[in-house]
């Protein structure tokens, strides 16, 4: 089994046909699944105290500067984040060329430069493409066509209503049966007139004056741990 692609193999034949021959694929579990329990943890035991030396690692590709690792910039406080930004925004950094080893393909005009453009060249280039298009080649196919998709001796039959043309018929419905009106005597005790009657306050409004008294004091105490952040990063500045 070849792991080179036709290219690297009519590259470098030799290469390819030492490859087969030293590849060799293992699937059976590894030896240390079997050994017993005492034999792992001294195993382990060992491994912790006294680790195998290992040679220098050697590596055929070439570094890269990643910067600041994203758990580093996660673990980061706020507010060098915020100087962080300002200082990429007022200088940023100048980075190297890009090194590209794929050849460049032709896609024509981005998109997003294609909307980027004032309406009436996108009017113009609209009314260029629609008096003198563009020839394009004669598109090459390595399929051939299908022929007889539909068999013969399948018949296809339109739905009714693409082929009758009459107006929507609506039938009335039927009527309901009149339910026996029922008439409820209004009591005829009054309120005292001892009295003025006040009408309580019902519960949604009651609810609300509550939520709004909450809102407030919450915003008095978030308005004062803001105030307690930016004074502590003055002071951490000044102290710096």
């Amino acid at each position: 089994m070849s792991y080179n692609s036709n290219a690297a193999e009519a590259w470098f034949p030799e290469s390819a046909a030492t490859s087969q021959e030293e590849i060799h694929i293992d699937l059976l579990p590894p030896a240390s699944l079997n050994q017993p329990l005492r034999t792992r943890l001294l195993a382990s035991l060992r491994d912790t105290l006294a680790p195998e030396k290992l040679p220098p690692l050697q590596l055929s590709s070439r570094p890269l500067d990643l910067g600041v690792p994203l758990g580093e910039r996660l673990r980061m406080p706020w507010f060098r984040t915020v100087f962080t930004n300002i200082g990429d925004v007022v200088s940023p950094e100048a980075l190297p060329p890009l090194e590209l080893e794929s050849v460049p393909v032709d896609v024509g005009e981005i998109i997003s430069d294609q909307l980027s453009h004032i309406w009436f060249s996108l009017l113009l280039r609209n009314l260029a493409d629609r008096l003198v298009p563009e020839r394009l080649p004669k598109l090459d196919l390595m399929s051939k066509p299908i022929e007889n998709i539909v068999p013969d001796t399948w018949m296809l039959l339109p739905r009714w209503s693409e082929v009758i043309s009459t107006r929507k018929v609506f039938y009335a419905d039927k009527p309901s049966t009149p339910t026996p009106s029922v008439t409820i005597p209004r009591p005829a005790a009054g309120l005292p007139a001892t009295a003025p009657y006040v009408p309580a306050r019902p519960p949604v409004e009651a609810g609300l004056l509550r939520d709004l008294r909450w809102s407030r004091v919450r915003g008095f105490v978030w308005m004062g741990v803001a105030a307690v952040q930016v004074i502590y990063l003055v002071v951490s500045i000044v102290h710096q």
